[in-house]
């Protein structure tokens, strides 16, 4: 039901609310008459709405920004692994008038007047987040993954409490206490790591340390790990230690809406994501939870954290939530997976070093010292040649020092490859494409421009 769709037609008296008829349920009616009439009238775009040629004819440097933009969105590989490219129908939700609507609040206790409407919104965004992930509730305001994060930490610990999270070096996130995030300032983080050999996480020394600090909560989660994480492990370290169990998961949170990656949903007490990367909605963030910790996140998320709701994301993120139910969605992840995993190896074929050895998930870290070239340079070339991708800490046997830095290596993702119709041929070719880079090959470029030719990221616009 488009919450977003107007018809140019006024509402007639037949169709205004019975007398006594709850405004929720009448705003309903409103909008699905609405949304009827426009499908009638072949309504394409209702007043309000994105006009790109008003923007032209009004502000040209900025409309030369985002045909700059478009552009270098569809002439390179997009590889970076928090990206993808959203569907005409977010972006239609994100451009709508919904941005003019101040919402402080929640549905049905609003701090401003005329909210009937974007109510509707907010409560399908919410039903829809919680079917699709299982959970008894759902916070769809948070403006960030950081800013989720935040009132995850808001609702459960005071300043000083001692929480354990995976440490930057070993791939953890700014939020996961770095000292120069909000995280790191106002708690006693505690730091896990992987196997220096495997690269994997070590779940006897995360109990160990979990039994030497006794934190008020354990967060599992990492922008750079390419393996599943054991929920159920971290649930029962938890148990033990008496902590909650935070799981931030923007990475792999449209994995787990497609059913290609385990859910920390069942084990988790609250779970932090993004609603971008691979479930491939608006920039924002969202917070699932159990029904007893409901209150305490909505009180941490407004008004403690941030004011006004933003509307329009959060429409967008209602559609993203629906397109994320589909199968084809499902189809979708488990091919982002199986892409990375033929990446990977062919990557390795190169001869990058990959960490633990491959991937089960969208993302793959490598090491580029084998090819005698450092992270930032290979990062360079690459974005020369159309490439774009990210550097990263690559875990290492001993700890980053004032004197010895962590050693860096890239990071690449699937998510928008994939979205763009590419498959595991094309990742054997982005591969070789890649090392040819590396080496400095001048061709590298011509022959990006004739792949990303065959898979424009909006084939009907272009």
């Amino acid at each position: 039901m488009p919450a977003t769709t107007a018809s140019s037609r006024r509402t007639s008296a037949a169709g205004r609310a019975p007398a006594g008829e709850p405004r929720a349920a009448a705003a309903a009616r409103s909008v699905e008459q609405r949304a009827q009439e426009a499908a009638r009238d072949e309504v394409t775009r209702p007043p309000g709405a994105p006009d790109f040629a008003a923007l032209l004819g009004q502000d040209p440097e900025i409309a030369g920004v985002l045909l700059a933009e478009s552009a270098r969105q569809s002439d390179g590989l997009q590889l970076i692994a928090a990206e993808n490219f959203v569907s005409p129908a977010v972006l239609a939700a994100l451009g709508s008038p919904l941005s003019n609507k101040y919402a402080e609040g929640y549905p049905g206790a609003r701090h401003h007047g005329g909210c009937e409407i974007v109510d509707l919104a907010e409560r399908i965004a919410v039903e829809r987040a919680k079917a699709l992930f299982g959970a008894e509730h759902a916070n769809v305001q948070s403006h960030s993954g950081s800013s989720a994060v935040l009132a995850a930490y808001a609702a459960l610990l005071r300043p000083g409490d001692t929480v354990l999270a995976m440490s930057l070096p070993h791939g953890g996130h700014l939020t996961h206490g770095s000292p120069a995030n909000f995280s790191g300032r106002w708690f006693d983080f505690a730091g896990y790591g992987v196997d220096g050999d495997t690269g994997l996480l070590d779940y006897d020394a995360i109990r160990a340390l979990a039994r030497e600090r006794r934190p008020k909560a354990l967060v599992c989660g990492s922008i750079s790990y390419p393996r599943h994480i054991d929920y159920a492990a971290f649930r029962d370290i938890a148990d033990e230690t008496g902590a909650y169990l935070i799981a931030d998961v923007a990475h792999p949170m449209g994995l787990i809406a497609g059913r290609a990656a385990p859910s920390p949903v069942p084990y988790a007490d609250v779970v932090c994501a993004t609603t971008h990367k691979v479930l491939r909605g608006p920039r924002g963030g969202m917070i699932l939870c159990r029904g007893r910790l409901a209150e305490r996140i909505d009180r941490a998320v407004f008004p403690f954290t941030q004011g006004g709701a933003q509307m329009n994301a959060i429409a967008a993120k209602a559609v993203a939530f629906a397109e994320a139910a589909r199968p084809a969605f499902r189809t979708y992840a488990h091919q982002v997976i199986a892409n990375a995993r033929a990446l990977a190896g062919a990557l390795a074929a190169e001869g990058l070093r990959v960490t633990t050895g491959g991937t089960d998930t969208h993302l793959i870290t490598a090491d580029t010292a084998p090819l005698g070239v450092d992270a930032r340079t290979a990062r360079g070339r690459l974005a020369a040649a159309g490439i774009v991708l990210d550097t990263c800490a690559l875990p290492g046997a001993e700890p980053a020092t004032a004197s010895r830095a962590c050693p860096t290596g890239i990071r690449l993702g699937t998510a928008a490859v994939t979205t763009q119709g590419m498959g595991e041929a094309e990742m054997h070719r982005i591969a070789e494409l890649i090392g040819a880079a590396l080496r400095e090959d001048g061709a590298v470029r011509a022959a990006i421009a004739g792949l990303v030719g065959r898979f424009p990221p909006y084939p009907d616009q272009g």
